[in-house]
């Protein structure tokens, strides 16, 4: 099974047996069609409501079994140890895949170790050695050792590719060279953040459980469309989507923005003249208002578009972000959380959350979305809608 960017375009995951059969990853499925017919592998287009809810879902159960839980991406998290005795911890990741795979069908791994960075070099090998059942427990001095020497350094968490031929530039060729690198060589001609890596494959805990996420600097959606877009009409519906969506993220974190920022992009592939272009604007006093937001990046996208081209792509981003209770009041303009907008968004998304026969939207964001992304291999939202709910047949 294969899985594919926005319109279908690219493979960005693989089963291990499309990964066997020659799959390449990050690769164009036109490229790849041959060897899907040939070995029937199956397509599914990225169905991003899907997988947010089964995240959510696996999130909860790993919330309810560990002391701290640190929601790294929507398919990783970290979790605290404490209070779980050191001969109980193999057990433990036991416990936690088989509570998951119970639970919502899905199968993880679990490393587990004293810092992060070995936690992950774990997980590596909980998922690729069938004799541990996908947990992996390193806590003994020569067993890390040895994971640590079969490796690549590119797969450490932190070092990625272009690091890894630094070091082998400068003669460092494997990760327990690393390990034995000197710390004022590293942090001179690298970061304090790679240095914290050596740190921490040495066992040395730096890089702390974050429980409580931090505040984000920016929200933006954006995506390629699913046909070529020449009309104003089209793409104002296509920004005013993406802006609901933003705004959405925004007020689920209770924050406000400050600053809307749009963009929109010819195809750069095209035998045809490029054009790119953004502007944004300041928010005095910042606000989470769908309305409002949608008002300002469309008069933002008026601003920027230029008719006769062939659009592409498009986006927004909100930025300068502050907690919508903490927005300095003014005499003259309502802030958004005295507002009644407040108080509409607050239904709206009430509602939203709460049902699963249809959600509530905004007008400008129109009705059929022939800009919508091309999704021609995607499964049903089994989990969130009524009527995509998996049949039973006896």
């Amino acid at each position: 099974m294969v899985v594919l960017s926005n319109n279908d375009g690219c493979i960005v995951a693989r089963s291990a047996e499309a990964k066997a059969l020659g799959i390449s990853m990050a690769i164009p499925i036109f490229k790849n069609w041959d060897l899907v017919r040939r070995h029937r592998i199956k397509v599914l287009s990225s169905n991003y409501v899907l997988y947010g809810d089964m995240s959510r879902r696996v999130m909860s159960i790993l919330a309810q079994l560990a002391p701290r839980i640190e929601v790294y991406s929507i398919d990783e998290a970290f979790l605290g140890c404490e209070g779980i005795p050191q001969d109980q911890l193999s057990d433990f990741g036991r416990q936690i895949r088989s509570a998951v795979a119970r639970m919502t069908g899905i199968p993880v791994s679990v490393g587990i170790a004293a810092t992060k960075t070995l936690a992950k070099v774990a997980n590596h090998f909980a998922k690729r050695e069938p004799e541990r059942k996908g947990v992996l427990l390193l806590d003994d001095p020569e067993l890390i050792r040895s994971y640590l020497d079969r490796i690549p350094l590119e797969k450490v968490w932190g070092i990625g590719r272009r690091k890894a031929e630094f070091f082998r530039r400068n003669h460092i060729d494997n990760v327990l060279q690393l390990v034995a690198a000197d710390d004022r060589w590293i942090k001179q001609h690298l970061t304090v953040m790679s240095l914290r890596t050596a740190w921490e494959l040495r066992g040395i805990s730096c890089i702390p459980l974050e429980a409580i996420p931090p505040k984000r600097k920016g929200i933006g959606t954006s995506r390629s469309f699913g046909r070529d877009v020449r009309d104003l009409a089209d793409l104002k519906e296509a920004v005013a989507a993406y802006t609901s969506r933003a705004a959405e993220k925004l007020r689920c974190q209770g924050l406000a923005a400050g600053h809307i920022h749009v963009f929109i992009a010819t195809d750069a592939f095209k035998d045809e003249p490029f054009y790119a272009n953004a502007a944004g604007i300041g928010l005095d006093p910042p606000s989470a208002a769908t309305p409002f937001l949608c008002s300002q990046a469309i008069r933002l996208l008026k601003r920027i578009f230029r008719p006769g081209l062939v659009y592409k792509r498009a986006g927004i981003m909100l930025m300068e972000l502050t907690g919508a209770d903490k927005v300095q009041s003014d005499l003259f303009v309502p802030v958004y959380h005295q507002s009644r907008q407040q108080r509409l968004m607050e239904t709206v998304d009430r509602y939203n959350r709460t049902t699963n026969t249809g959600k509530l939207f905004w007008a400008a964001e129109g009705m059929g979305k022939p800009w919508y992304m091309r999704q021609a291999y995607k499964t049903k939202r089994y989990t969130t809608r009524w009527d995509e709910l998996p049949v039973a047949r006896a």
